[in-house]
């Protein structure tokens, strides 16, 4: 008897595992304090894909939700404040007013490319709270977007460092970089998917056949299992990278060692130095 694997089940059992990985990786090799956000990222995410495994077909649909929606929120937090720990990381040289004045160009970029692919908006009505489904809707709704305008935000981070990052701390070779590398790709693929499923559902109409509305389906599910395979291309690239030291940063043989600590001394060694002198 055979075990009967759904490419599905593939596909979350190499995610899970490879972020499995990448969490060892960042703890064996001391890479959570230079990037703490990004390794909470990485594991609320993993908490994620768990949650979803153990629970789905366990729980209602509506429970479910309730409790993946909120992580997912979270997640997108705190991709936002790596995104931040990166660029921070990147242009440790940069002004304070360069900072200030880059972020809000930034923001305001971000904000437009959310509003051109977000459309169509909902009506204020539609998000009105007044019961706990209206609730678990609007912070779906708001992660959604809030997930969108970090991606575009990566992106143009990613830009930034392209054009600028050679003058501060932020070489090709450098983790900050290649981790944003990653994210970009990610990114990039994501919003690519929602601005072609935005234009192939725009031309829907009335009289659509049901099998045409299955083949719409199929490709999305063909879409959105592509991006999948790429998460897991990128995570096995932040496993490599992230395993190796960066250029030039060598470990000291005292690293480890307190830093006023003295050097132990044999004092039956040093009477017998001294005898003989």
């Amino acid at each position: 008897m055979h075990p009967n694997f759904s490419f599905p089940q593939i596909l979350w059992t190499a995610s899970f595992a490879a972020q499995l990985v990448l969490l060892v990786v960042l703890m064996g090799r001391d890479r959570i304090r230079r990037f703490p956000f990004f390794t909470a990222s990485m594991t609320l995410f993993t908490l994620r894909l768990l949650i979803e495994e153990l629970l789905s077909g366990r729980l209602p649909m509506i429970t479910l939700q309730s409790v993946l929606i909120p992580v997912a929120d979270l997640g997108t937090v705190l991709g936002l404040l790596v995104v931040v720990e990166i660029g921070r990381r990147g242009f440790a040289g940069a002004s304070r007013q360069a900072w200030l004045t880059t972020a809000a160009g930034l923001t305001a970029v971000s904000a437009i490319a959310l509003y051109l692919l977000g459309r169509p908006w909902p009506a204020a009505a539609e998000l009105a709270v007044d019961s706990p489904l209206a609730l678990l809707r609007l912070l779906q709704f708001v992660g959604q977007k809030a997930n969108l305008f970090v991606s575009v935000l990566t992106v143009t981070v990613f830009l930034l460092v392209v054009f600028f990052g050679r003058s501060f701390k932020a070489g090709w070779r450098s983790h900050s970089t290649l981790v944003l590398a990653g994210l970009t790709a990610i990114a990039a693929a994501w919003l690519g998917i929602i601005g072609y499923w935005q234009h192939l559902t725009s031309g829907l109409h009335a009289g659509i056949t049901r099998a045409e509305y299955q083949q719409i389906l199929a490709l999305g599910s063909k879409l959105f299992n592509a991006n999948k395979i790429l998460y897991v291309v990128v995570v096995l690239w932040w496993i490599a990278v992230l395993w190796f030291d960066e250029p030039g940063s060598t470990p000291s043989l005292t690293e480890g060692l307190p830093a006023e600590a003295p050097l132990a001394v044999d004092e039956s060694a040093s009477e017998e130095v001294e005898q003989q002198n």
